[in-house]
């Protein structure tokens, strides 16, 4: 009961991180020239190595975004080379890969975000945007990816890279298992798509 009461009082404090990685903001304070944030954007995330939150509407809102939560001993890691493949292809069009490292999965993302980070750096060169580790399985996934499960009619990743592609409008438009590679024709046909899309 103590030690309860004193983890309270020193989260209370910010002396105990216990948030998550993604930060819910309101979409009263999300309104642009355009109108205000889709709700898959409105949250604050931490890039992975930093500190600093990023605002997922200020910096990706209108952009087409492919998210997808990663692991570095995972069978499917080798996805990191076609992700940042894509990424490299189509960036100069408004598309981004986004991140988010998960161990929710066989435990096959045990490191800490200095361990992520040198690994996509040092194994695939990754260079899309990562993002601090996140909690994507249904029974307690951040609130980022509770709502792109809701988009998507309630599919939670299974497994490690799963995929969900999110058009100009801020919209989930698509899902993808972990088995169907980024150079799948039908995943670059949507993101194709999704990029000549306007707003």
């Amino acid at each position: 009961m103590l030690k309860k009461l004193l983890l309270t009082l020193a989260s209370g404090m910010g002396l105990v991180n216990m948030a998550h990685a993604a930060t819910p903001v309101p979409s009263s304070t999300q309104s642009g020239e355009s109108g205000a944030c889709p709700a898959a954007l409105q949250f604050n995330v931490i890039p992975l190595g930093e500190k600093t939150p990023v605002n997922l509407c200020q910096a990706y809102k209108g952009k087409v975004l492919l998210m997808v939560n990663t692991a570095s001993f995972c069978g499917f890691t080798k996805q990191y080379k076609a992700l940042e493949a894509m990424y490299a292809r189509y960036k100069d069009q408004g598309f981004y890969v986004l991140g988010f490292p998960a161990n929710d999965f066989g435990e096959q993302e045990p490191g800490d975000d200095k361990a992520i980070k040198d690994f996509c750096d040092a194994t695939y060169k990754v260079k899309f945007p990562m993002f601090k580790k996140t909690k994507v399985a249904s029974h307690h996934a951040d609130p980022l990816y509770r709502e792109l499960a809701r988009q998507s009619n309630g599919s939670y990743p299974q497994w490690n890279f799963h995929k969900y592609l999110i058009d100009r409008n801020g919209n989930v438009i698509a899902d993808f298992t972990s088995p169907t590679p980024p150079d799948n024709p039908q995943i670059v046909s949507a993101v194709e798509r999704a990029i000549a899309q306007k707003l």
